[in-house]
This record gives structure tokens, sequence and C-alpha cells, in this order.
């Protein structure tokens, strides 16, 4: 049976944007404040957060990273240490210039990102190669003053993690920001079922101060690509400035290799723009808040029976379960978590007590199956597996659709008018044909995949020879 389409959202196929800013809306994602830019995470989508944190955090420290916490405040002359860095920051940060009633001595700014900070740190407690290497990861909030915001993927304040690891050598330091990307992916690709593209960003959209930065970059359903996180490989950019050295194994004074690695709240709106419909939220069941809802249909006393008995299976099986008794209309209990996005819900009437059975719904195709009430484990275990699955293999069936193949400027103009994606194309390496790609709908570079394909013998935009393939799109 297919999902009815909710009146409360507008269609994704007609208006992309509204569609997004109703479902935050009616899912009780995110609740606008006075100050533009920063939102209320309301309980559900920090529920989402928490899922997300729970995972990452788990992987990190699996990999020996350990957790720290830095002060938001960043004096400007800490700030100024790493020229390139300052400069890439500087048009966004937000400062702090009075302390009570009093005018401070040194501009603070409130943290755009840490590096400075971590760096500063580093400097006063490394003396010997045998302090090495620090993997430290630090969950906080950060400020970036964005003109232009939108909940979740871009705004003032938002959520997110940020690895910072000093090493040895550079070998070490480039296996880690390497590692760090695969950790991501496999986030995204296990946990999140968004697939990811991954590779080297150019010299123009690498993060200031890296020597190098990696990415991850998703299509949306409107064919929008998001930067989903980065790895970044600094070598001794930071190092040297900040003065971070260590006596090496043969007693000689060498600087650190440092990498800082980090992903956003804006994966909420990840989950949003790629796995969402009509109706609202699809969740993978894997991040889900509440994998199951036991939605009662009527409560005598027999239907709250089986549903406090199915509960307690449910949850012995380790399955995030919730049970709505509340006196709502059926109706309406199916709508507000299909909104939800809950993955399987389960219906239970006095007519299926009557029969040993449910009925049991699943939101990502909207398919129901009767079920005997001895089978509900086994089933809901097996549902989860196969939802988790069938969501990735659709945003991957999508995402590969959105990917295209040019060799012309006018096969570019034609796909991003009329249905973008990810375009595959040659590039010379000159930042002017990059800069030049961007006349079409701000289309940008994605990455350099590590595994590159081989096009044509020339740039898209001027006709030299090629360097590289690269992935372009247009980007939130």
């Amino acid at each position: 049976m297919a999902i009815v389409k909710n009146e409360k959202i507008t269609s994704r196929d007609v208006d992309f944007a509204q569609w997004y800013t109703d479902i935050v809306k009616q899912a009780h994602l995110a609740h606008y404040t006075s100050i533009k830019g920063c939102l209320v995470f309301e309980p559900y989508a920090y529920a989402i957060w928490e899922n997300m944190q729970k995972t990452l955090d788990k992987m990190f420290k699996e990999t020996g990273h350990e957790n720290v916490y830095m002060p938001m405040f960043i004096p400007e002359s800490l700030l100024k240490k790493e020229a390139e860095h300052v400069e890439g920051f500087a048009p966004e940060a937000a400062w702090v210039t009075y302390g009570g009633q009093n005018q401070l001595e040194e501009r603070l700014a409130i943290r755009p990102t840490s590096e400075t900070l971590f760096c500063d740190y580093y400097s006063s407690i490394i003396s010997s190669y045998r302090d090495l290497p620090k993997l430290y990861n630090q969950w906080c909030s950060v400020v970036r003053w964005e003109k232009s915001t939108r909940p979740f993927l871009r705004t003032r304040e938002f959520l997110w993690q940020e690895g910072h690891t000093i090493h040895e050598t550079a070998k070490e330091a480039e296996e880690e920001t390497l590692k760090m990307l695969n950790i991501y992916k496999k986030f995204f690709e296990k946990y999140l079922a968004i697939p990811v593209l991954v590779g080297k960003k150019t010299e123009k959209e690498k993060f200031s101060g890296a020597e190098y930065t990696l990415s991850l970059e998703a299509l949306m359903y409107n064919g929008v690509s998001l930067q989903s996180a980065t790895s970044h490989y600094f070598g001794q950019k930071f190092s040297k400035p900040f003065d971070v050295k260590f006596v090496d194994r043969n007693n000689k004074l060498q600087y650190v290799y440092q990498t800082s690695w980090g992903c956003t709240s804006r994966m909420i709106g990840a989950l949003i723009m790629v796995h969402g419909d009509d109706n609202g939220l699809v969740l993978p069941p894997k991040i889900a808040p509440k994998q199951v809802v036991i939605a009662s249909i009527r409560n005598d006393e027999n239907v709250l029976n089986s549903v406090n008995l199915i509960e307690k299976i449910l949850k012995r099986a380790n399955i995030r379960v919730q049970c709505d008794v509340s006196d709502k209309s059926a109706g309406f209990k199916f709508a507000e978590y299909e909104m939800k996005g809950v993955p399987v819900r389960i219906e239970v009437g006095p007519r299926d007590v009557a029969n040993n059975q449910v009925v049991i719904a699943r939101r990502d195709t909207g398919t129901k199956e009767i079920v005997r009430f001895e089978d509900i484990k086994k089933y809901v275990l097996s549902l989860l597996n196969s939802i988790q699955k069938n969501m990735y293999d659709k945003a991957l069936k999508h995402a590969n659709e959105r990917t295209y193949t040019c060799t012309t400027l006018d096969q570019v103009r034609e796909i991003m008018e009329t249905k973008p994606g990810f375009i595959k194309a040659m590039w010379c390496g000159d930042v002017e044909c990059e800069t030049k790609m961007k006349e079409i709908r701000g289309m940008k570079s994605r990455c350099i995949p590590f595994e590159e394909e081989h096009i044509s013998d020339t740039c898209i935009v001027c006709g030299k020879k090629a360097k590289n393939m690269v992935y372009w799109g247009i980007q939130y």
C-alpha cells in the first residue's frame, strides 16, 4: 500500500527548498530563534545528533582517539599566527570586545575552528618523540557568521566534532588523514545509508592552512552536492609558527606533523535531503532515535497487554522501541510517525489480538505485512536490516543516475539547467579554468577522486592537456 501524500508538506519535486523547510518544521526538528542563523535543536533532532555522536565517538575511540575540550575563545594574536588560516576564517569570525562593562585589551574570536588552540596547547605539553602521537577529538559548537543561512546546512552556530592529531613523521600523519576519511565514509554508508564520493580537494578548495584536504561529497535528492566531512593534512604548516617541537630519536629538535578532521550537524540536513519524501523524514534504522513504534488501535485491556508484551520482546532484542497508546486516532498516529521517519510501525487493534497477529508497516516503501505474534521479533530484526540496505541502494541508484560524464561546457550547461548532479570532466589544473566552471550555476570542483577515469586528453574548459578528472557540482 502506497503512503498517502501529507498535505502539510510541499512536494519536493515542486519546490525543494520549501519542502525542506516544511519537514524541519512539521517533524519538529528545529525552531527559529530571534538570532538569525541560530537554531533551537528540538528533542527529536538532538536525539538524531546524539545517535550520530555516539556512533562516531565509538569509532574514534576504537582507533585510539581521546576526547578533550578547548576554550571557546581565541585571542586575536593567536588566531593570526598562521597567516593563510586566519585569512580564510577572518570574514566569518565573530568577536568579543567587551567583558562586562570593560573593553578588552585584545579581541577574542568565538572559535570558528580550533587549530590554533590545539597548537598552543601542544606547544606546552610536547617535548620528546615519546610524547607522540597525540590523538585528540573535541565535541563542541563553533560560530561562523554566515550571510545566508538554512537550518542544519548553514547556520551561524552549529554542532560538530573536530579531531586534531600530531605525529612524529609525515608518513604517520598522512596515514591518519586517510584513515579518518575512511571512518567517515564507513559511517555515512553503513549508518546513514548515504553513498559518498571520496577524493582530494583542489588547491583552491582546500582548507585554509592545510597542505591538502580530503573530502566526502554526497548528492542530495535535487542534484545539489553537500560537502559532508573533511580530513586535512597540515604537515608542519601549523607546528612551525606555533613552535610545536620535540626531540627526535637522534636527539635533534623537529617540528611535529599534524592533521585535523571533522563533520557537523549538517549531517541531519543530509538525512532529510537524501532520504526524505513528501510525507516527511525517512530515517535509516541504525541512526533513528526509535526504530519501531507500536501504535494501538482502540485501547481495550487485551490491546494494551499485547502492546506491552511486544515492547518487552523487542527491547530484549536491543531494538529501540516506542509505544503510543494515546487516544489519538489511528490515522493521526500513522501520519505522525511517518512524518518522524520511524522505520517500522506495528499496528495492534482488537481484531489483531483476536487473530494472534499484528500489522507491520515499513516507512521506506509504505508496504504492510500481517505477521503472526510469535514471529514478530525475527521479522522485525530482518526488516530493519532490509530497510537499511534498501535505503542505501535507493540513494546509490539515484546518485548514479544523476552522475554525468561531460566533454563540453554546452553539455554541462544543459545538465545543470535541467537535471543537475555530479559532473565528471577533465581539468588542466589551472585555477582560471576552475573559476570559469563557476559561471555555470555557481558550480565548483567537489573532489579529485583517488581512482580517476580517463574521459579525454583535454581540459573541458580550455582544451589544453588535462591533468585530472574532477567531480563538479552545485553545492550547499
